[in-house]
């Protein structure tokens, strides 16, 4: 039997693969249990900096496998994950590149959502499907409403309309949309740019975003001014400097 999530570590990212084509790598109680250990080791392993989250076959992900749903079956460690768990991983993680290659519906669009950088195929199928079998994107809504926002996801939402990667690229689910055999260089060229930024640095910045919004004004400025003088003051920031100064490249591109 092939694994239900394939991990592989290269040039300093963690590429993680959906692996159940068959399927149409439908969120199984396994394939969750698998992901979850997939991305702890990720975000655990000093030598990732990076993670692209991927699937195989013609789908990215159809949403959750019905006969096996999310959290139904315990993992090696005796412990069952739902949904829930892997998108908190990926929010508070290592930044997330998705690679969408091919149809995404349902709750394989909460993965979408709880990702960083969406990198599409243009021909690649969306859909908020529930509505159609009588339930709602209820969990998958807390990470994607705030990129649709509230004008898109409710037309998305109660229609349940397909979608196309570049619709998803104007609904703000993803960044680029492009030609199906352009994706994996797409998802290269972010993968170059994000090795130019300092790793804490990155790693500030994907906090800043998902917490900066829900603070208010004053809020806002008392939190970031400190945060602020840490990050001058740390040592990826003196690195960062000197290597300005010196026009040479910093030591975490080197080493990426």
């Amino acid at each position: 039997m092939s694994e239900s999530v394939l991990y592989d570590v290269r040039s300093g990212a963690a590429w993680i693969t959906l692996n159940r084509p068959e399927q149409r790598n439908a969120l199984s109680a396994g394939l969750v249990n698998s992901l979850h250990a997939h991305f702890e080791a990720a975000n655990a392993d000093p030598d990732v900096r990076l993670i692209v989250l991927t699937g195989a076959g013609p789908a990215f992900c159809s949403g959750a496998d019905l006969k096996s749903p999310p959290g139904s079956v315990a993992g090696a460690a005796g412990v069952s994950y739902g949904l829930p768990d892997i998108l908190r991983q990926m929010l508070e993680g290592k930044p997330v590149i998705c690679a969408i290659n091919g149809s995404a519906f349902a709750g394989g669009l909460g993965l979408v959502g709880a990702s960083d950088i969406v990198i599409t195929r243009e021909d690649a199928a969306f859909s908020f499907s529930e509505v159609r079998i009588g339930v709602i994107p209820a969990i998958i809504s807390v990470v994607c409403i705030p990129k649709l926002g509230p004008h898109h996801a409710m037309r998305l939402f109660l229609t349940g309309e397909r979608f196309s990667g570049q619709d998803a690229v104007t609904y703000g689910l993803a960044h680029k949309a492009v030609p199906a055999d352009g994706l994996m260089a797409a998802v290269e060229a972010e993968l170059a740019l994000l090795r130019l930024g300092g790793p804490q640095a990155l790693q500030g910045c994907k906090d800043l975003v998902r917490r900066v919004p829900g603070w208010s004004l004053e809020e806002g400025f008392a939190e970031t001014a400190p945060l602020s003088v840490r990050f001058f003051r740390s040592p990826e920031a003196a690195e960062g400097m000197a290597a300005f100064r010196e026009k040479r490249t910093p030591k975490w591109a080197e080493e990426a």
